[in-house]
């Protein structure tokens, strides 16, 4: 488990196609603390770490993982946001997040909103039920409050998001540009409401 606060952008050293995709990472983490198995939200997917040096670590991703996350995540000098998974007693800042990635999201546009950047976003409308005005969302391992959503022309679902300040200087989401791919992971409370939903209409 996750909260969506990000600790360091990792940068990636080295993409390597064995079995699986095996990366190194470079870190700011102090890796006598990270054992080996540990699990670390790499933009939003969680990982496991199988190698580890000084300054970086290494974790395997699978093809199934390349397929359904956000393109240009897993290759050489690419920017990661990093967390280490939530220990019992650490302060929940910002929501629960499980590292499982829902859909790719694109970025439609942004524009200045005050010191932030509000940036809209767009989604499968398969995700539409679980996103809510306040809501909490997570893009590419971030934690945000949702502040509108509705259904486009072309099917699918928008929804914006503000970047401030500080999320913008510690993350990736300070430099993004429309057309972007980010991966998406919904409020696993709305998934679970949405799942009981459905099993009751049946």
């Amino acid at each position: 488990m996750f909260t969506g606060i990000v600790t360091d952008v990792g940068t990636v050293r080295s993409a390597e196609q064995r079995g699986d995709l095996r990366l190194v990472i470079g870190t700011g983490y102090d890796l006598d603390t990270v054992d080996l198995g540990a699990s670390i939200s790499c933009s939003g997917v969680c990982l496991t770490v199988v190698d580890k040096g000084d300054d970086w670590f290494a974790v395997d991703v699978s093809g199934e993982t390349i397929s359904k996350t956000a393109a240009g995540r897993w290759r050489e000098r690419a920017k990661l946001n990093l967390e280490r998974a939530l220990r019992l007693g650490d302060e929940l800042g910002g929501h629960i997040v499980t590292g499982h990635v829902d859909a790719v999201a694109s970025v439609v546009g942004t524009c200045p909103d005050g010191d932030s950047t509000r940036v809209g976003v767009s989604v499968p409308t398969s995700l539409a039920p679980m996103i809510a005005p306040k809501g909490s969302i997570t893009l590419d391992g971030v934690s945000l409050t949702v502040n509108d959503v509705r259904d486009a022309e072309d099917g699918s679902t928008h929804f914006s998001v503000n970047i401030i300040p500080h999320t913008a200087h510690h993350t990736t989401l300070g430099d993004l540009a429309q057309g972007q791919q980010l991966n998406v992971e919904i409020d696993v409370l709305a998934r679970y409401i949405d799942r009981m939903l459905a099993a009751r209409a049946h």
